[in-house]
C-alpha cells in the first residue's frame, strides 16, 4: 500500500534522509525503530507531505504522492498522529477529532466517529472537554482518534507512548492491538520496540537517516 523508493529528504542544506527504501503492505502493522533524532518523524512528516523530498519516490495505493501537496494525504485515505499531538486548545476534544472532516469536507463521517468512539470509549467520556483540560494521554487519545477519523486506509502514528505514563502506555498497545484486529494497516515510530511485541508484521530500524529491515 505505501512504499518509500529511494526517498532522499533534507531540512534546510542538511541531508536527513539517504535512500530510504520502506513497504507497509495493506492490513499490516509496521515498525519504524530508531533513537531519537534518527530520523523517525522526517520520514513521517514527508510521508505526509510537510517536507518535499529531494529525490525518491513516495507511492500510496498505487498512486505517486511525491509531489502532491500535503492536503491530499487525508484526502486519500492517510491519517497522521505527530508526537507533539497539535490539538487545537480552544476547541473541545470531538472539535479536534473532526477538524480534517471540516478541511476535507469528508461526507458520512457519524459512523466513523461511532467507531472511534467504541474503540476508544476514554475520548467518547471526555469528548465534550476544552483540549487544554486534557492530560497528556488524554490528549494523545484524542489525536489519535483524529487521525483515525480520515485515516481509513492508512495510519502513520508518532511515538504513540512516548512521555505518558505506563498504565496509559499500555493503554495505547491495547488500541494498537484492537486495530490490527481490525485489519488496518499502521506505521508506528517508536524509539524502542518494548510496547510493540508480538503487534509488527514487519519492522524496520532507522539510524542516521538510513532504514533497514529488522525484526519483527
Amino acid at each position: 500500500m505505501l512504499e518509500l523508493q529511494g526517498l532522499d529528504v533534507d531540512i534546510g542544506v542538511v541531508p536527513v534522509l539517504r535512500g530510504i527504501e520502506l513497504g507497509v503492505p495493506d492490513r499490516s502493522m509496521c515498525g519504524l525503530i530508531g533513537r531519537n533524532g534518527a530520523g523517525k518523524t522526517t520520514l513521517l512528516r514527508s510521508v505526509m507531505g510537510a517536507l518535499r523530498a529531494r529525490g525518491g519516490k513516495i507511492s500510496f495505493d498505487a498512486h505517486d504522492l511525491t509531489a502532491e501537496p500535503g492536503h491530499r494525504r487525508a484526502h486519500v485515505g492517510i491519517g497522521y498522529m505527530p508526537e507533539d499531538r497539535r490539538l487545537v486548545p480552544d476547541l473541545t476534544a470531538e472539535d479536534n477529532i473532526l477538524v480534517p472532516v471540516w478541511a476535507t469536507g469528508v461526507a458520512g463521517y457519524q459512523k466513523r466517529l461511532s467507531w472511534i468512539y467504541e474503540l476508544i470509549p476514554e475520548v467518547a467520556a471526555f469528548r465534550a472537554r476544552p483540549a487544554t483540560e486534557l492530560s497528556g494521554g488524554q490528549q494523545k487519545m484524542v489525536a489519535l482518534a483524529r487521525a483515525l477519523i480520515v485515516g481509513t486506509k492508512l495510519l502513520l502514528l508518532d511515538e504513540p507512548t512516548e512521555g505518558i505514563a505506563p498504565v496509559l502506555a499500555r493503554r495505547f498497545v491495547e488500541i494498537l492491538r484492537d486495530l490490527k484486529s481490525e485489519g488496518e494497516s499502521v506505521l508506528v515510530a517508536e524509539s524502542n520496540d518494548k510496547h510493540l511485541h508480538g503487534l509488527l508484521d514487519r519492522s524496520y530500524v532507522i539510524e542516521r537517516g538510513s532504514v533497514k529491515l529488522g525484526a519483527a
